[in-house]
Order: structure tokens, then C-alpha cells, then sequence
């Protein structure tokens, strides 16, 4: 009994006095983990996937472990097959030092190390610069110390983010997107059974130069783990005939142009992330790249694909590969001020239906026209007399866009976009001319979906949103009212879709610019636009690249693989009314412009002007308080009677040949007058009524 008590009190006295060796040890050679490691830069989707990782500042693909992202089953085969009391032992497992010792001894050379995980992440972090008892002795100091500062967790985490796997590969995550191409919590049991082997040699065991030696130490950790009894015997032998992975794959760059930028903007961040949707930017990065292939050598592609109501980008391809060299991949296409071609003609036809110039079923001519010496030609060449403003903007005709932008005013165009966030490029000390409406002034694709997401959200606009978390800092802007962006909408919808695509339910225009260097096709449903630009990034002519030929079938094409799903077009906003021909009042029949020779008789009186209600007045008609609602007053000065008054783009029931007139509303809110003289001039105001 004495003997024993003896043992009990020097064990105790041992275990105080290593105790206090260690805190001694602690404070004066503590172990290097406070260093900062590199690690990789990742950019990351909306729900965390990776969509790029760039190599650390050291050259090395090193990615922090997680192991709640790691796969159960390769953590038990680790553990078994390395350190099998990792969880019980303070560092050093004395069992597995003791084998290691009789090892030695009976056969002569080193035959396992004894070292616990614990003892190599000492090693790595603290690397040694040879093999001998004393290094090894260091070793288990450190192993020590670190148990007492950091959780199990802890450790494995570290471990698993800095143990090497061959080449410039560190850290289990790098290692399993280098050699499998996919994260670690979709190993397969032979994979799993690789990346536990490899640590141990590396270099020695690198699968795409030594497969036979890597599937040898595969097949022992799978015989070891199966002994252990964590992997079924059955199991084992399938994962046993599984063939080694013999070339290294690169590593994930999805939405390379993009990750790029924020990288750029934020170089001090380890991790970014954005709203884009791995999964869809996969899948249009796929369309971009087979249609460029289609369109020929030296073509690139362009997409972007926007959540209207948001202003949160899903996806954005800027080329049609970022390590294409031969379609200058690098270039990021999607930014590029090119020339928008016809694509802004849904925006004259929007600002004319906000004027009450037009409707739907006026008519307009489509013949030779002189605009102050500028004379426009269709792009065809050919002109089809009177055609409906509907038939106008779906044939896309060019003489009565301009007819229209030059009753509008160019300034107005270019003054809406600036109000939606979008500049058009003008030529230098050049004011907006009637040439914008045909392509003169450069835009980007963004800007474009940016507008067109005006035309999907009624008019309403938010500014593109890339980065997760970003916030929404002002209410939208107003690119149409509501009214007006549904007539566009309208007519856009039934836009014939290109040869061989499916009928998608979308509103599209597209867009060719002059010399055939850009084709464009920009469409959207109830929720989303998508942009496609096609053309070559040194600017050259490609014959015959038209946006119906070339960007619509893209378009189409990447709406239905995206896989985000077509949501219906909204339906008509009170005051929005499509009429028939005989249904319009006589000055809306038929839209006279000019850029046409002069007739008599035409009006020397000032055009008409709405002097009551004024612009942005609010008005109290009692419709707030539930009663009957009082009629709004309505006076005009100037113009030629008769006078057709419209709510909201709908024609009240009479025209008057007086100045004054009054309206009935059924609501309140907001709400748009416009009156038409017999001339044809218009104005407008805008009105809250309450």
C-alpha cells in the first residue's frame, strides 16, 4: 500500500511539475499561431458556392477548412487512420509513441511516427529542418501547448487547412477541387480515402504523376478503416476498384469578370460574396460559349440576367471564356460602351404613349423623311407606307422612331435614362441628337438591362446589385409610368420569336449596330431581363451579324436553360387601355410629325398648355375620407379646338371645345392628364390626388 501510495504522490508531483514546465514554456516560447495565414481568395454565390478562388499571396491554393462543410464519413476515416484517440489524448498519444518505439527498435528504420494530428499541425506550423529525437521531442512540446490553447475543432479545422496534398495544394478543400472538382462534402469513399493518404508524402503519392503509389496508400487507408471497423467491409471493396484521378483540374473561375472587379475593389478582403446563382451563371456561361463557337472565329458573347423587382444580378457573363485568348476572353464585354443599335426604341414609343401622342393603333408613316437634314433609312432599305405604331416598333422601323423622338425631344430620351442611373456616351461637346434613337451614343449591356428593368418592374428602376448585403439606399427611379411601360410591354410581347426558338411569353427588342459590329437582343418576363450582346471586342465588322440573327436565338436559347423559371408579364395598370382603330379619338388616328413637308393650314396659335391642375400638385378630391369624390377641375391655355382630354392614357368619353373640362376619378394616388389639340400637340402633368 505504501508502494502504491508513493506512485500516486510522485505522479501527481510529476504532473505538477509538467505543468508547471509547460506554463513556463508557454510564456516564453509560445507556438506561432497567432501568425496570419494566407489564404486563397474565394468569391462566393448568394448561397455561399464557390464561384472563383485565386492562389494565395504565396503562390499556394489554400482554403479554410470548415468542418461542418466537410464530409462526416472522411473525418471518422481520418481519425482512424491517423490519430485514432485524438478526441481522449492532451497531444501526445503515449500508446502510439510507445509502438513507434518497439517498431524501431525491432526492425531498424522508422516504420510509423507515433505523431497525433495534434503533433502535426505543430509541424506545420512550425515547420523542422531535420529528423532527429530532439526535433521530434519539440514536436510534442508544441503538440502540447497548442491542446492547451486551441478546442479540438480547432485543430482539426487548422490541420485540414494547411497539410499539404501535393504540389502547390494545401488544405483538404484546395486538394479536393484540384484533383476531383468538387467541395469535400461530396467525396466519394474512394476519394475520401485519397486525401486522407496523401498528407503523409505528398509528393510521392501525387495522383496525376504517381497513380500507382496514390492508389496503393488509398487502398491502405481503405484496409486500415475498414479493420477499424468505421467502413463497411463491402463498401470498401467497391471503393478499392474505383480508378486513381490522373490529371489536376483547374481550379472553379465562374463569373471570372466579375470576381475580378469586387476583388479589385476590396483587395483587403479574404471573402466576397455576390447575389449571382452559381448554378445559372454556369449554365448561361455554357450558352455563351456554345454560341460563340457557332457564330465563328474571333465572337464573343456577352448575358446578363437581373431580377427587375431588385436589381440583383444572377448572372453575368462577360465573354464567351475569360481564358479564350482567341475571342480576347479577358475583356469583359458586358461594360464595354458599344453602339446600342435599335435597342432604346422602346423608350421613344414609351416617352410618345406618356405624351398621349399615340396609341397602339395609330398610324404613322413609314416613307423618306428630312428631320433638319437628318434623313434616316430603315435598315433594310425599304419603307412600308402607313403602318400602326404597334406594327412600327415590332417591324422595328427606323423613320418613325425618329418621327416620334423628334416630336419627344432627344433631351428628353437621354434625360429619362440619366434618371433611370444610366449616361449614355455622347460624341465629345455634342448635345443629344435624333441619331441616339438609331444607335448614335454608346451604352454597355449593363445599362441596357438596367433600363429594360425599368420596362419588366412598371417602369420602375433600381440600380444593378452585385455583392451580397449591399443595401438598397433610395427608392426607384422612374424610367416610364406604368401606363406607358405596359404599352411597350404589349407590343414587345408579340415580337415573332427568332426561327426554331420556343414561344417563351417574353417581350424582346433587338439591336444591330451600324457596320454590323454589335448585334443585341435585350427581353424580359414579369421578373427578369436578360441582355445578350454579340460581336467581336476589337470593334470589327462581322457580315451579316444582325441582333434577330445572332443575339435572339441567345436570348431565347439562355431564358430557357437559366432555369430561373418565365413569370407572366404584368397585367394592364388602371388607365392603361389598348383600342381599336375606331375606338381612338380622331387626333389619335393617325400621328403627325415633322419631318415631312409642310401642309396648310397648319396651327399659329401656342401649342396647348395645362395651367390646372399644375405639375406634382396634390389635390384633395375627398377620396381619402371614403365619400363621393369631387370632380377635378380641368383648364388649358393655348392649342386649337377641339380638345380630347386622356387619364392616365385613356380618353375621357367627349372632347371639348372649351379650355376647361372636369374628370371624375376612381381612385386615388397618382395619376397622369394629358390633352391633345386638334393639331396634335400634347401636354402633360402629373398629379397625386388624395
Amino acid at each position: 500500500m505504501k508502494r502504491a501510495a508513493v506512485g500516486v504522490v510522485a505522479g501527481a508531483v510529476l504532473a505538477a511539475i509538467g505543468t508547471l514546465a509547460l506554463d513556463r514554456l508557454d510564456e516564453a516560447y509560445p507556438p506561432p499561431l497567432a501568425e496570419e495565414v494566407a489564404l486563397s481568395p474565394e468569391v462566393v454565390d448568394r448561397d455561399g458556392a464557390l464561384l472563383r478562388v485565386y492562389a494565395a499571396a504565396d503562390g499556394y491554393w489554400r482554403l479554410e477548412a470548415d468542418i461542418d462543410m466537410l464530409d462526416p464519413q472522411f473525418l471518422e476515416m481520418l481519425v482512424a487512420y491517423e490519430d485514432r484517440r485524438f478526441w481522449s489524448h492532451s497531444g501526445v498519444d503515449p500508446l502510439a509513441l510507445l509502438r513507434a518505439a518497439w517498431q524501431l527498435a525491432a526492425n531498424g528504420r522508422i516504420v510509423s511516427g507515433g505523431s497525433t494530428i495534434s503533433m502535426q499541425l505543430a509541424r506545420l506550423v512550425e515547420p523542422r529542418t531535420e529528423r532527429s529525437f530532439a526535433a521530434k521531442f519539440r514536436q510534442i512540446a508544441r503538440a502540447l501547448q497548442i491542446e492547451r490553447r486551441l478546442s479540438k475543432r480547432e485543430i482539426l479545422e487548422r490541420y485540414l487547412t494547411l497539410a499539404p496534398y501535393g504540389g502547390n495544394l494545401e488544405g483538404v478543400r484546395a486538394a479536393s477541387l484540384a484533383w476531383f472538382g468538387r467541395e469535400p462534402h461530396k467525396l466519394s469513399l474512394s476519394q475520401a480515402a485519397l486525401l486522407v493518404a496523401l498528407p503523409q508524402s505528398p509528393e510521392a503519392r501525387r495522383p496525376d504523376r504517381h497513380p500507382e503509389a496514390a492508389k496503393a496508400a488509398r487502398d491502405r487507408v481503405l484496409a486500415r478503416v475498414a479493420k477499424a471497423g468505421v467502413i463497411a467491409e463491402g463498401e470498401v471493396a467497391r471503393a478499392a476498384q474505383a480508378a486513381i484521378t490522373a490529371k489536376r483540374l483547374p481550379m472553379p473561375a465562374y463569373a471570372a469578370h466579375v470576381a475580378d472587379a469586387v476583388r479589385r475593389a476590396g483587395p483587403e478582403k479574404h471573402r466576397h460574396q455576390l447575389v449571382l446563382d452559381r448554378g445559372v451563371q454556369a449554365r448561361l456561361e455554357a450558352v455563351a460559349r456554345q454560341a460563340a463557337r457557332r457564330q465563328g472565329a474571333r465572337v464573343s458573347v456577352a448575358m446578363i440576367l437581373a431580377d427587375a423587382r431588385t436589381g440583383e444580378v444572377l448572372a453575368r457573363v462577360g465573354s464567351a471564356g475569360y481564358f479564350n485568348a482567341a475571342r480576347a476572353g479577358w475583356i469583359d464585354m458586358s461594360v464595354v460602351q458599344r453602339s446600342p443599335g435599335s435597342t432604346l426604341k422602346p423608350f421613344i414609343y414609351g416617352l410618345a404613349f406618356e405624351e398621349g401622342l399615340v396609341m397602339q393603333e395609330t398610324m404613322i408613316e413609314d416613307r423618306p423623311g428630312n428631320f433638319s437634314g437628318y434623313r434616316p433609312k430603315n435598315f433594310d432599305m425599304e419603307y412600308q407606307g402607313d403602318v400602326t405604331v404597334r406594327e412600327a416598333l415590332q417591324m422595328s422601323l427606323n423613320v418613325p422612331a425618329i418621327r416620334l423622338l423628334d416630336a419627344v425631344g432627344p433631351a428628353r430620351l437621354v434625360a429619362r435614362m440619366r434618371r433611370a442611373g444610366v449616361s449614355p456616351v455622347l460624341p465629345p461637346g455634342e448635345a443629344p441628337g435624333l441619331a441616339i434613337g438609331l444607335g448614335g451614343a454608346g451604352l454597355t449591356l449593363e445599362g441596357l438591362v438596367q433600363l429594360y428593368a425599368g420596362l419588366a418592374n412598371r417602369g420602375k428602376v433600381r440600380p444593378l446589385r452585385y455583392v451580397a448585403g449591399s443595401e438598397i439606399l433610395s427608392d426607384p427611379a422612374t424610367v416610364l409610368t406604368p401606363q406607358a411601360a405596359w404599352q411597350v410591354a404589349d407590343m414587345l410581347a408579340g415580337v415573332i420569336p427568332p426561327e426554331g426558338a420556343p414561344r417563351l411569353g417574353i417581350a424582346y427588342k433587338t439591336g444591330t449596330s451600324y457596320g454590323y459590329r454589335d448585334a443585341w437582343a435585350i427581353g424580359y418576363d414579369g421578373r427578369h431581363v436578360l441582355g445578350v450582346w454579340v460581336g467581336r471586342p476589337d470593334g470589327g465588322s462581322v457580315p451579316g451579324l444582325t441582333g434577330y440573327l445572332a443575339a435572339a436565338p441567345i436570348l431565347f436559347e439562355g431564358f430557357f436553360r437559366s432555369g430561373v423559371g418565365l413569370t407572366p408579364l404584368p397585367r394592364a395598370p388602371a388607365g392603361a387601355v389598348r383600342l381599336a382603330v375606331q375606338d381612338l379619338p380622331f387626333s389619335l388616328r393617325r400621328f403627325a410629325s415633322s419631318g415631312r413637308p409642310a401642309v396648310a393650314g397648319a396651327p399659329t396659335e401656342p401649342a396647348p398648355e395645362i395651367v390646372f391642375p399644375p405639375e406634382g400638385a396634390r389635390v384633395d378630391l375627398g377620396l381619402s375620407r371614403g365619400t363621393r369624390p369631387m370632380p377635378l377641375a380641368l383648364k388649358i391655355n393655348g392649342g386649337r379646338a377641339p380638345f380630347r382630354w386622356l387619364a392616365n392614357g385613356k380618353p375621357l368619353p367627349e372632347t371639348h371645345r372649351r379650355r376647361t373640362a372636369s374628370w371624375t376619378p376612381d381612385g386615388r394616388g397618382s395619376s397622369t392628364l394629358t390633352v391633345i389639340d386638334a393639331a396634335g400637340r400634347s401636354a402633360s402633368v402629373r398629379v397625386i390626388l388624395e
